[in-house]
């Protein structure tokens, strides 16, 4: 049944004048985008997870500068990569022809290029310092002292999740609201495990189901691009949508102009699941990256280590006038991008929810 009250106490509490979210999307979302969407009256967001802590101090001056409204920054809490270097030398000695294709040559070794937060003490000093609205995580939870000292500063905690298992954990850790993300949202799958089986739930059923089995306020994230689509969630029970593959067009955007045009091409209908570009299932547009990783059979490091060798492809590509190798990050509802600044659009699907 429908959680009227509730509802609207989890939207007083993300301050929402639009049931919307704008997803943190790592090497996408700006500061100038989480600005925009808040003065539309949705709630903006700032990925941290690809940065370290002086560069995460930057991103939440610069958008407290853009905007006197809370916002989201988002962290990731990804399982710590197993090093293994001889299976890291066949992933570049598989990727040396792509390479050789620029006249580059593969790293001669991997890092890892991303600190999870379960790890990342200077990190959390400076979330608890700064004391951000919201704080969101991503592929996985921290442990029970970082959530209480987060908690202490004053920070709502969301936590992205992909079943009812994961949903019930992040529910005993105390997180206070869901992120459902559907089988079809674009970029990184949020998975605990990206190991272990995956029932693939879309959107729409996660969503009812977490409604339904939890006592969390549930936010929809997938597949979700304009006012009818957040009507859907919101009567399955969601409190609000979170877009993502949505604001990418948007000018506030760093997509490059290779990116957007894949967006607003025949591939957007098309996106692919893959591991090959970073080391995690990912949906991405269709294009030269995603071709090649379907002929591999070299084993794909684990994430972050395969998204070093992922960049440095993409870089010498690039340099070469070639942009097929990027992280492309799409959903299913790629189709119906539009290109418009944040703040309109985050008007505009009110007012398709309005009708």
């Amino acid at each position: 049944m429908p959680r009227p009250r509730a509802d609207a106490d989890a939207r007083d509490r993300l301050t929402l004048d639009v049931p919307i979210l704008q997803a943190p999307m790592a090497g996408v979302s700006t500061p100038a985008m989480a600005a925009a969407v808040n003065a539309g009256g949705g709630l903006g967001g700032i990925a941290l997870g690809a940065g370290d802590a002086d560069a995460a101090a930057r991103m939440i001056a610069e958008t407290r500068e853009r905007t006197e409204r809370p916002f989201n920054v988002n962290l990731f809490v990804h399982a710590p990569p197993a090093p293994d270097p001889a299976r890291d030398a066949a992933w570049c000695e598989a990727l040396r022809p792509a390479f050789a294709a620029f006249d580059a040559e593969p790293p001669t070794a991997l890092r890892t290029i991303y600190q999870n937060f379960a790890q990342d003490d200077a990190m959390l000093a400076l979330l608890v310092e700064t004391r951000p609205a919201v704080v969101s995580f991503h592929f996985g939870l921290p442990d029970g002292p970082r959530i209480a000292a987060l908690k202490q500063a004053g920070c709502l905690l969301l936590a992205s999740v992909t079943s009812l298992a994961e949903a019930r954990a992040a529910e005993r850790a105390g997180i206070d609201m869901l992120v459902a993300q559907g089988y079809e949202a674009g970029g990184h799958r949020g998975v605990f495990d990206p190991d272990a089986a995956d029932d693939r739930l879309g959107t729409l059923a996660l969503t009812r189901l977490l409604a339904l089995r939890t006592r969390l306020p549930v936010i929809a994230a997938g597949g979700v691009m304009d006012g009818a689509g957040v009507s859907a969630v919101l009567a399955l029970g969601a409190v609000a949508a979170q877009l993502g593959t949505a604001f990418v067009a948007c000018p506030e955007s760093t997509a490059d102009d290779a990116y957007r045009a894949a967006l607003m091409g025949e591939g957007a209908a098309h996106t692919v699941m893959t591991r090959v570009i970073s080391g995690r299932p990912a949906r991405c547009l269709p294009n030269r990256f995603t071709a090649l990783g379907e002929s591999l059979t070299a084993a794909v490091p684990d994430y972050p280590i395969a998204y070093d060798a992922g960049k440095a492809l993409n870089a010498a590509a690039k340099a070469r006038g070639e942009g097929g190798y990027g992280a492309q990050w799409a959903g299913q509802g790629a189709p119906l991008a539009r290109s418009m600044p944040a703040g309109e659009l985050v008007r505009t699907i009110a007012g398709e929810m309005r009708g």
